[in-house]
Formats: C-alpha cells, structure tokens, sequence
C-alpha cells in the first residue's frame, strides 16, 4: 500500500483515480505497447519520425552496401594495379628505379622509394575503415603474387603500402584522395542534417497541432473543477474545432441547467415560507395539546427542509472561485463548533491554498462537522496535502458511525440513518448531499468509511 492509500485508509479504492484506470489498462496491453510513448505529441511524432528514420537506415545500408563498397574496390584495385605495375617495370629495368618511381609520382600521384636488403616487420595494427582494408587487402593479393603489408589510415594524408621484393622492400606512399571518396563524407552529412531539419520541422508542426487539444484538455479540467475558463475558443484542425465547439455547447448547458435548478429550488422553497409562516402563526393561537405539539414539530421538520432546499441551491450559486487558504476557512469552521461545546483535535498543515468557492466551501466542511457534533463525542479534523494533486480534509468521530451497507445510501437527499425523523438525531437528511454537491463542484470527491476510533470517517479530496 502506497503512502497515499495508508493516509485514505482506502476510501479511494472504490473509486480509481484515471490516472489509476490507465495504469491498470497499460497494464493488460501487450507488452510492446508498455514502450510507446503516452501522450498524443509523443506518439504521433513517433509515427512520423519512424519511417523517417527507417528510410535513413535503409538508405544508409544501400550506400554503404553498394556505393561505398563498390567505389572503394574500384580505388583499390586501381592503387593495387599501378604498384604491380610499377614492380613489373622495376624488374624489367632494374637500374632506371629513380627514373620509374618520378614516373610515377609524376603521373600516379604515387611516392615511391626503395629499402635495400630490408625486409618487412611484423603487422602493424591497421586503423581507418575495415571496409577499405579488406578492398585493399583483396585487390593487393589479386594483383602481388608477393608480401605486403599496408596501413589505410584515410585520416592522413598518405596511405603506406610495402611490398617485400628479392632485394629489399618497396614504399608506396598513396594520397588518402586515391583510396577514399569524399561523396561518403557529403552522403553521412546530408542524411543527417536533412534529418535534423525534418526532425526540428515535425516537432514544430506538432506542437502547434497538439496545442490547441492541450488548451480543450485544460479548459475541460477547470471546468470540472468549477473553475471559469472565459477565454477559451475554438482553434486548431477541424476535428478539433468541432471538439471544442462541443465542449463549449455543453458547459452552456451544464450551466443552464444549473441555474434552472438553482433558481427552481430557490423559488420553490421562497413560496413555501410564506403559507409556512402562517401556518406558524396559526398553531400559535392554538394554544397548547398533543395535538398541537405534533403539528409544531411537522412544522419545524418543514421548516428545517426548506432550509436544506436553500443551502442546496446556494450550493450552485454564482460565487466564483478565488485563491483561498483551506486551512483558514477550516480553522474557522473548527473554531464555531467548539463554541458550541464540541471537542475537537485539529491537526492542519500549513500552505493549503487552492482555487475555491470559500463560502460554498465553508457550508461543505460545516455540514460534516455538524454531522459528526450531533452524533459524536470528540472529533479528531486533519488537512494536508496528499502528493502534488490532491489536498485532503479528513473528519472522523467516535460515534456509532454507519452500517457498510448504508454507506452508498447517506449521500441520497433526504435519506437519514434514523427513520422516525426526529429533529435531535438528524436534520431533513440534506447535509452530506450538500457537502458532496459542493466538493465535486470543486472536481473533487467525498467519501465515507469507517474511523480508526470506531465512529464515521468522512474524507475529502479536492484537486490543487
């Protein structure tokens, strides 16, 4: 168990984060999948960077496979000829040697001299490409019926070749130019800056593509916290333009239908005071009986639901969230419930501030707290932060708490543990719908478990 589900206790496993229900998706896909990138920039830059590059390799094993190869053996041989040739003339015309290597020079661009009674030494490492070495090797053996050692080293300015001859050991000095085409050097670096080029192009391209999905994604997440987002508009391809066209279409609904709610509730529980009232006023002139007596408190039950319908609709009013510290709003909750006489351990961290509705949220937390003073005789209050995403308000009693089965049935409006509606053991049943009205307003969530001192847990999470 993580850190954030020991602080929970696990009222969050019934309901998974989304980043959770990824997780467990990734998990069941096949394993290649598990090594794709995650986001939409990633994976489609992936898709256009992939052939890219598959033609680069293809190309470059083409070039090195044909072109490179074959323009070196041709070199080679080439080098390997005139070196026979020239041993063939030293043979032949064994004293004009100075005459046949300006020759040569002269027209091979080969420097060549002659080592008297020496002999070859032994192998020297051979450096440069392995490609050109074994052309070279190829091509001298093919040509020398005679030992030879050479050293390609291209990076140079010569090549040396030596060949063991009867009478000494002949040095052949081959320009680099003669064994090594300058269009591989023009190849490599074309292919690779066309790459960087077309590399820095696509991520351009995508990132002004993936933009305007981010912005729908950001104004969608503020929304569903309750934030406004006045500025957002239309952007981007097609299809995204009709996303976010529709995005726009819904909060309009959303917010239309949550006005209508609001001023249905506040007009219905406006007209009902006013025959309530009378009513008031009637029993009043009564006087007093049993009867009375009951429709008092049928009276006061009325009442104490008109009330809720209020709060319910205040609930969804037109308060705008602002940057607010939670723990002061919870401090002050805290410090009119022990005015009332409850007990209360408040362990609260510093630096909770958060975008909230504070009256809104401030009904929220005083609901719980009422509900926990009614039923309860000490309340233990934490608030902290749970990572980098969630801030988290926790409320838990050590009263009789309430029945596993019950739990998803608390949140109903008008649901009360204590079916015979008595006004001291509960209110008209209104106040953990309002509290969890208010928190996902918030985008957050409210959920109950049961505290480690016996009684109700109620935990909150609302999104920093």
């Amino acid at each position: 168990m993580t850190i954030d589900e020991r602080a929970t206790g696990g009222l969050f496993d019934a309901a998974p984060s989304s980043r959770d229900r990824a997780a467990r998706w990734s998990a069941s896909d096949p394993w290649i999948k598990r090594f794709l990138p995650r986001t939409l920039f990633g994976r489609t830059l992936l898709i256009i960077i992939t052939p890219f590059l598959l033609m680069q390799v293809i190309a470059t094993y083409y070039f090195y496979d044909q072109h490179w190869k074959k323009v070196t053996r041709r070199l080679a041989n080439g080098v390997a000829g005139e070196i026979a040739l020239v041993i063939e003339e030293l043979e032949r015309r064994e004293n004009e040697s100075q005459v046949i290597f300006a020759q040569a020079a002269r027209t091979m661009g080969l420097v060549m001299t002659f080592h008297e009674s020496a002999t070859l030494e032994a192998q020297p490492g051979i450096a440069g490409s392995p490609i050109l070495a074994s052309q070279l090797r190829e091509a001298l053996s093919q040509r020398l019926d005679l030992p030879f050692i050479f050293d390609p080293d291209v990076t140079r300015e010569y090549a040396l070749i030596q060949v063991q001859l009867e009478t000494g050991v002949l040095h052949t000095r081959v320009p680099s130019r003669r064994l090594f085409s300058s269009t591989s050097q023009v190849f490599v670096l074309w292919m690779m800056g066309s790459g960087l080029i077309l590399f820095a192009l696509s991520l351009l391209f995508m990132r002004k593509q993936i933009g305007p999905i981010l912005r729908l994604a950001i104004a969608a997440d503020r929304f569903g916290k309750g934030r406004d987002v006045p500025n957002f508009r239309p952007e981007g391809a097609l299809e995204v333009r009709q996303a976010a066209a529709a995005f726009l279409v819904m909060r309009e609904r959303i917010q239309r239908q949550i006005t209508q709610r609001t001023d249905m509730l506040a007009g219905v529980s406006h007209d009902l005071r006013t025959p309530l009232t009378r009513m008031k006023l009637q029993l009043a002139m009564l006087g007093d009986g049993p009867e009375i007596e009951d429709l008092k408190a049928d009276v006061a039950e009325m009442e104490t639901m008109i009330d809720g319908y209020l709060a319910f609709a205040r609930g969804e009013g037109g308060e705008q969230p602002e940057q607010t510290d939670l723990g002061a709003v919870l401090a002050g909750v805290i410090a009119g419930a022990r005015r009332e006489g409850a007990t209360i351990d408040a362990d609260i961290e510093a630096g909770l501030s958060l975008m909230l509705r504070p009256k809104a949220m401030k009904r929220c937390l005083a609901n719980l707290l009422s509900n926990a003073v009614r039923h309860a005789d000490r309340i233990w209050i934490s608030a902290r932060r749970s990572g980098n995403r969630f801030f988290e308000v926790t409320v838990d009693d050590d009263g009789p708490g309430i029945a596993d089965q019950l739990l998803a049935d608390a949140f109903k409006p008008f649901f009360r543990i204590d079916a015979s509606r008595n006004q001291q053991t509960g209110g008209a049943g209104l106040g953990l719908t309002i509290a969890r009205d208010i928190v996902r307003g918030h985008g957050g969530e409210l959920r109950l478990g049961r505290a480690p001192q016996g009684g109700l847990r109620c935990q909150l999470r609302l999104p920093v």
